[in-house]
């Protein structure tokens, strides 16, 4: 059965990545249309676009039936429209999407196997899975559609710090490409980089994964070996990088870092590019809209909103003006017809800037507040500093315990603090399972004798972000 928004299956297995060119060549089109539009011109694409996935939503969806009855796209006025969150969505999963053939179970199957990362679900979907960083893990769906609009937004807006060098070689054949982060599971960005390596064969030498879950003396030598041009990763880890690198322990020269995933201060920006004498390009992304945001050569933040809408709003749901922080952010997703996102939740400080941009773009500038866990710093045997990440941390809680609610807190170089907020009565086994997890983990970073703690019941830090604090450094440090 085919529902209206469907992409039409592909003739090809289920381990080849979701693409089709044809969609491709449209939204890149339209991408390139957009970067000319004034402001009435972005708001018709945009009201045309939500339109579409307002009837799409409407004609296969139960949960969005309930939920937008009485809605008149260009008439009732946004503010008005019901806001979604996570936790309703992954409880009516099968009443949400648009397709019958998206089975949550057969989703849950499919991504417990790590091996299937990168394949395509039935043979016509992506699929990753959300962290918990607001308690509730999520499992999206990315059709044909949507993952042709994050490709051509992803190839046409993302700054080029060396555009001569792009042009001499536009197919990036000099390139040597290192994603560093979370492997092994269905993350998004993890993904998005074996589909790339499926898509172009020819670059599987060239383009490689480096697990930050590893001892980070064996990522060093791996990344001294592969000796990167380019690395994408997280502020956190690229402040690692650098650090490494600035006490000789790791001697690569990549042109650029992107970053993303995490927020990026400006100290670690400026340490980062010093250290490495490279441009570093910042964006902004989710697993619910892969491409959000990129950084335009004025180093400004620009969201893509001619296919996602982005509304700051305080507390209490209202609107804020422009240049006033969010309480939190909704998100409607102006390509995905398959998996519907209305007026959703994002959880991400987000402040819309007035002024728009010297570089000329029409799309509005944005500073956003995101996850803003701390990296630890602690002793090993012979005081000898090892750091641990906090995606790595989280990764090990929620993939090794199946943790999503918790706060890790450091408190001093040699102690490890993990809480629940739960009832003592119902904790144990799961602060059990959180602290095995944890100790494994630190035996592997070269940190077998630190102390890990389990508490239950304290309710948990919220940080400058709104979210949950997941990973802490030590109070007097904060």
């Amino acid at each position: 059965m085919t529902r209206q928004g469907d992409s039409a299956p592909a003739s090809r297995g289920a381990d080849a990545p979701v693409f089709d060119a044809t969609r491709l060549a449209q939204a890149t089109l339209e991408v390139l249309a957009a970067n000319g539009d004034d402001a009435p011109a972005l708001a018709r694409r945009q009201a045309g676009r939500l339109a579409r996935v307002v009837d799409a939503a409407r004609a296969g969806s139960a949960l969005y039936r309930e939920r937008l009855k009485g809605i008149t796209p260009g008439r009732t006025p946004l503010a008005d429209w019901p806001v979604v969150r996570k936790t309703e969505l992954m409880q009516r999963f099968d009443e949400w999407v648009t397709d019958p053939a998206l089975q949550l179970d057969a989703l849950r199957e499919f991504i417990a196997d790590p091996v299937r990362a990168g394949q395509a679900f039935t043979g016509r979907w992506q699929v990753w899975e959300s962290s918990g960083s607001s308690g509730e893990p999520a499992i999206f769906v990315q059709d044909a559609q949507a993952m042709a609009v994050y490709d051509a937004l992803e190839s046409l807006r993302r700054c080029m710090p060396h555009p001569l060098q792009r042009w001499l070689d536009p197919l990036g054949l000099g390139e040597r490409y290192a994603f560093v982060g979370a492997t092994g599971g269905h993350f998004a960005t993890y993904v998005s980089t074996l589909r790339l390596q499926r898509l172009n064969p020819w670059m599987a030498s060239r383009l490689r994964c480096f697990s930050i879950l590893q001892p980070t003396a064996d990522l060093l030598a791996q990344l001294q070996d592969f000796a990167p041009t380019l690395i994408a990763t997280y502020p956190s880890a690229a402040a690692l990088l650098a650090d490494e690198a600035q006490s000789g322990r790791l001697a690569i020269h990549p042109r650029e870092v992107w970053t993303g995933g995490e927020t990026l201060s400006a100290a670690v920006r400026q340490h980062v590019q010093q250290v490495f004498g490279c441009a570093l390009c910042n964006s902004y992304g989710a697993s619910e809209f892969l491409a959000i945001g990129w950084q335009c050569s004025h180093g400004h933040l620009h969201a893509n909103t001619d296919w996602v809408l982005l509304e700051p709003v305080d507390a209490q749901g209202r609107p804020v003006p422009a240049g006033v922080q969010s309480h939190t952010t909704l998100l409607t997703h102006l390509a995905q017809l398959a998996q519907p996102l209305i007026r959703y939740d994002l959880g991400d400080r987000l402040t819309l800037m007035a002024e728009p941009c010297d570089c000329g773009s029409p799309l509005p500038v944005i500073e956003v507040l995101g996850r803003c866990d701390d990296a630890l710093h602690l002793a090993a045997p012979r005081g000898r500093p090892v750091t641990l990440l906090p995606m790595a941390l989280t990764t090990v809680l929620e993939d090794d315990a199946r943790l999503f609610d918790f706060q890790l807190q450091q408190r001093d170089r040699h102690t490890l603090v993990l809480r629940l907020p739960l009832p003592a009565a119902q904790a144990g086994a799961a602060l059990a399972r959180g602290c095995a997890a944890l100790r494994a983990f630190c035996d592997r970073q070269g940190l077998p004798g630190i102390q890990i703690v389990g508490e239950a019941g304290p309710a948990l830090q919220h940080g400058r972000s709104g979210k949950t604090c997941r990973v802490l450094g030590p109070p007097a440090a904060r």
